[in-house]
């Protein structure tokens, strides 16, 4: 796995190692002990999955009372995923990223 931070503090950009070949492929979504040492310390608490159709634009999320960290992968298609650092106190503050996470990367956009 390999893990990029990106501009923007406390966000990261994960490349989980795919094993693919003709019949298809394999990708660990979530390994507790090597997300860790990644620096992914909060607890696993809730894993969502949603399905937009083309063009679809959702919403900003965030929590500002009480964090949660976010993990965004794409299992089918492709979406352009942005991250916008609206903490005030934050030396990012106003900074944003845009990654293209797809079914054939299947990279992750993390963030708290």
């Amino acid at each position: 796995m390999e893990v990029t931070p990106t501009s923007i503090h406390d966000v990261l950009l994960i490349k989980p190692k795919v094993w693919g070949d003709h019949r298809g492929y394999f990708v660990e979504t979530w390994q507790e002990q090597r997300y860790r040492e990644a620096g992914l310390t909060l607890p696993f608490v809730q894993d969502n999955h949603s399905r937009s159709t083309h063009g679809i634009l959702r919403g900003l999320h965030f929590q500002k009372k009480f964090p949660q960290g976010k993990l965004v992968s794409v299992s089918l298609g492709s979406v352009f995923d942005v991250a916008v650092d609206i903490r005030q106190d934050s030396p990012t503050f106003g900074k944003w990223i845009g990654v293209e996470l797809t079914q054939e990367n299947q990279w992750q956009l993390w963030g708290l």
